[in-house]
This record gives structure tokens, C-alpha cells and sequence, in this order.
């Protein structure tokens, strides 16, 4: 398995945005910061755009941040505005395609978006029929011909916005420059985050996260609302509802996505994945063993687990954080050193023991699988594995790298199928309402599509990608 197989067996949130006003302070470098404290959301590529109110600098390039970015490409960045992008990129797409922000080169208008656009035959039909459809564009790009074309045709840049808001059929937060402000907007299910902070006494930033505050030492003031669109420039703050809210924001940044010191609807994502593990203890008790999380998202899950069970919690897997995806030809030895290369066991600290495995989620059950034949080959005496999740039999529409359905594990199978197939001694999930009280937002603002098919937004010509489970995963 290489690297980019292994992210495909775990879910993958696509992007993050960032966008930035300051007058007193070089904006592209703030960016710069912002950007590397969302690494996680995106690994891919990373792209930033600034503007002095009367022209654009851009630079961006294929992998981390801190690989795309000198010194003399921040130098070169001028002005007190910038928008900010890191991508995570699904699958068959080049390394360098589809870098974002995206830029036409005329200083017009500049955009970045996290989500998906899943049904884009309005948006295809409306560049049509301007004659700005381009072949090989991407839901993104779209959207952005399609704010650039009103813009273009005299519509101020909030008005070509909400103009071309009802061609956006899917998930969106946005950010987007002109030459003299940032608009940040988020469609009106708020299913992808977006927060708004402020940055002294007149800057404001716009995140994905708020962790990319924490990095900047700027003030975290609120959400923005689903449905809404801000403005910030010289001539201060504006904001308008463009829908009403009706908020779903997606399940999965509690469980996986968000870093765990982002706060999300106002819930520390840390503590949220702590009372997940510890429902899971609850529901899913083991009486003894040595409690092992799989690193980094499940930590705080199996801190969780082990305390609500009064375990022994040991980081048994030790992540090789400096492995990303690899460029390097797959070959046999690869695919088969690629786990071992991810993570290693502590045999010393494993050996003889009862191991209870814990992690956030199980997509394909490919990396379970080499997960529990490695601790098996350090001499573990058992593996018992718990989710503080419910089994995922659905796949996404609004900016989750899923796989074709019939690809996860737990639409084919039962647990009790999966616990055989991965070769563990046994496997729990967390029960569906028990992950909704341990989140503790109500079941009715959040989007759990992967768990229970319930599609907020229309998936209009999607939908007949969607089957119904086979299997009851009754355990």
C-alpha cells in the first residue's frame, strides 16, 4: 500500500480557507501562519494571494506549507489583504492542478473554497450559455467564473455573489479578494466550518478553524452564520443573510477533521473526542488491557476510553509525522512497508498484552487490517478494537474524500464480518445517538450523512449513487 492508498483509507477533509485584513501588517506572512496551523485539513498544495489595493502577488506550488513558501516569495507578496488556501486533492488528480486561490490574472477578483459543489449542472449551464465554460475546470473554478462574469458585467462584488449564489448547489465556505476587500460567505447549511476573528484593534481574519487564531494571537468574535455573506475593508464591516440558516455542520470535524484545539458551535473539539471515548466505554466496556490509540485524531477518544474504563492508556503506536505522500513509483515493497513506515509498535511496551485499539473511524478497513497483523507480530496476547464512531455506510457529497460506497467496509459487512476481516479478537462501534450526546450539539444541526444517508442538501443527479446498506451491522 503507498502513501496515497493509506490516505484513501481514511477520510479526508479537502481544504482550508483563510482570509486576511490588516492595515498595519504584511498580510500574505500572517497568512503564511494561518495556513500552517490548518496543515491538517489539507497536505496537498498550498496557495496564497495578497493585494495593496491596486494589484494582486500570488504564489503557490504542490506540498506542505512550509515547503512552498521562501522567505523572498513572502518579500514579494506586498499588500494589507490576503486570501489563503491549502488543498487536499481526491484521487487521479495531478500534484500541481487546481491550486487555489484561484486567480485569472487580470487582479479582478481572487477565490478559494472548501467543499463541494456535487450537482454542477446549473453552474455548467450558466457558463454555457456566457460562453466562459472552459474544459477541465473544477467545481471551484466554476464558481468563481461564474462571481468573476457578474463582476465583469458591472454587479459589485457582493452583489455578483448573491447573484450567483443559487447556482451553488452543494457545500461551500468560501473567501474572496477584490482589489480592496475580503468576502468570506458559507452556503446556508453551514455544513463546512467558517469563523471570524479579529486582529488587533481594525484587523479581521476569516479561518476554517479557529487554531489559526491561536497562531496569529487574534480574538475569535463568532461563526459566520450559515447563509451569510461579510465584507471587510477600509470602510469597515458588513454582512448580509443571503438564506436562512439552517445549520449542519458535518459530524466528521468532531471526529476526525478539526484539530482538537479548534472550537466548533462553541464545543473545545478536544473535549468533544474525550466524551466520545468515554460514551464508548460506556457502551463498550473492557475490564483490562493496555488502552492504544491510533495516532494523532484518536488520542483524546482512548484518553477518554481508558478513563471511563480505569485502563492503562500508552501510546503504543508511535506516527512517523514526517511521511506524507509520496512521488516515489508504487512497488511491492513499498505497498507493503507503507503501515510500517506510518507507524510503529512499541513491542517492548505491547508484548504479552491485551491491546484495546482505538480509533476515530474505519472507511475501507484495509489500514485496520495491516494496523492488527502488525501488533500481532510484535506479540501482542489480543486485539480488541473500539470506534468512537458509528460505522460509516454512506459516502459524502460536500467535501469528504470517500470512496465509491461499495468500498466501505461497513456497507458490505457486519461488524462481526469486519472483526473477522481486519482479524481482531473483537470490534465495537459507538452507537449512533451515543456520538450524537457526546458531541452535545442537537441531532438536528449537524450532518451525519456518512453515518445515517440523511442528505441535507439535494443530491439532485448524485443521488443514484446512493444504495441501501445489505448488511443490518448488527453486532
Amino acid at each position: 500500500m503507498t502513501f496515497e492508498k493509506w490516505q484513501k483509507n481514511t477520510l479526508h477533509e479537502k481544504c482550508a480557507v483563510m482570509a486576511l485584513y490588516t492595515p498595519s501588517q504584511p498580510a500574505a506572512r500572517l497568512t503564511y501562519f494561518g495556513l500552517s496551523a490548518l496543515q491538517h485539513r489539507g497536505q496537498e498544495s498550498s496557495g496564497i494571494i495578497s493585494s495593496t489595493g491596486r494589484e494582486f502577488f500570488a504564489h503557490g506550488g504542490a506540498g506542505l506549507v512550509a515547503q512552498v513558501y521562501k522567505e523572498s516569495d513572502l518579500q514579494m507578496m506586498k499588500g494589507n489583504m490576503a486570501i489563503g488556501h491549502n488543498r487536499y486533492a481526491t484521487s487521479g488528480q495531478k500534484h500541481d492542478r487546481h491550486i487555489q486561490p484561484i486567480h485569472r490574472g487580470d487582479d479582478v477578483m481572487a477565490f478559494a473554497h472548501n467543499g463541494n459543489i456535487h450537482s454542477t449542472v446549473a453552474l455548467k449551464k450558466f457558463l454555457r450559455s456566457k460562453k466562459l465554460l472552459k474544459a477541465g475546470t473544477n467545481d471551484s473554478e466554476m464558481m468563481a467564473d461564474a462571481i468573476r462574469y457578474y463582476i465583469y458585467t458591472g454587479s459589485t462584488p457582493d452583489e455578483a455573489i448573491k447573484a450567483s449564489w443559487p447556482l451553488f448547489t452543494g457545500a461551500f465556505s468560501c473567501v474572496m479578494m477584490t482589489r480592496d476587500a475580503i468576502y468570506a460567505f458559507r452556503d446556508k447549511y453551514g455544513i463546512r466550518p467558517l469563523s471570524l476573528g479579529k486582529l488587533g484593534r481594525t484587523g479581521y481574519v476569516v479561518a476554517s478553524e479557529t487554531c489559526a487564531f491561536d497562531m496569529l494571537g487574534a480574538r475569535f468574535v463568532r461563526d459566520i452564520a450559515p447563509g451569510e455573506l461579510v465584507e471587510v475593508s477600509k470602510k469597515g464591516f458588513k454582512k448580509w443573510q443571503i438564506e436562512p440558516s439552517e445549520l449542519k455542520l458535518e459530524i466528521f470535524e468532531f471526529i476526525y477533521f478539526a484539530r482538537p484545539d479548534s472550537v466548533l458551535q462553541g464545543k473545545l473539539v478536544n473535549e468533544a473526542r474525550r466524551r466520545l471515548g468515554r460514551k464508548l466505554a460506556r457502551e463498550h466496556p473492557i475490564k483490562r488491557g493496555i488502552v492504544v490509540p491510533v495516532p494523532d485524531s484518536s488520542i483524546p477518544a482512548a484518553l477518554g476510553y481508558a478513563s471511563g474504563c480505569s485502563l492503562e492508556f500508552d501510546h503504543g503506536l508511535i506516527k512517523n509525522r514526517y511521511i506524507h505522500r509520496s512521488f516515489i513509483e508504487p512497488t511491492q515493497e513499498l505497498r507493503e512497508r507503507a503501515v510500517a513506515m506510518k507507524l510503529n509498535p512499541l513491542a517492548t511496551h505491547l508484548r504479552g498484552k491485551d491491546v484495546i485499539l482505538i480509533d476515530d473511524s474505519i472507511v475501507r478497513g484495509t489500514t485496520t487490517k495491516q494496523i492488527v497483523k502488525m501488533l500481532r507480530g510484535v506479540g501482542v496476547k489480543s486485539v480488541h478494537i473500539r470506534v468512537s464512531s458509528p460505522p460509516v455506510k454512506y459516502p459524502d457529497f460536500y467535501g469528504i474524500d470517500t470512496p465509491n460506497q461499495d468500498k466501505l467496509i461497513a456497507f458490505r459487512k457486519s461488524v462481526s464480518e469486519i472483526c473477522k476481516h481486519v482479524g481482531a479478537d473483537s470490534l465495537e462501534f459507538l452507537s449512533y445517538d451515543g456520538m450524537i450526546e457526546a458531541i452535545g450539539l442537537p441531532e438536528d444541526q449537524l450532518c451525519t450523512a456518512c453515518f445515517s444517508g440523511n442528505y441535507p442538501i439535494d443530491l439532485l443527479d448524485r443521488a443514484k449513487e446512493v444504495k441501501i446498506p445489505p448488511s443490518t451491522l448488527s453486532s
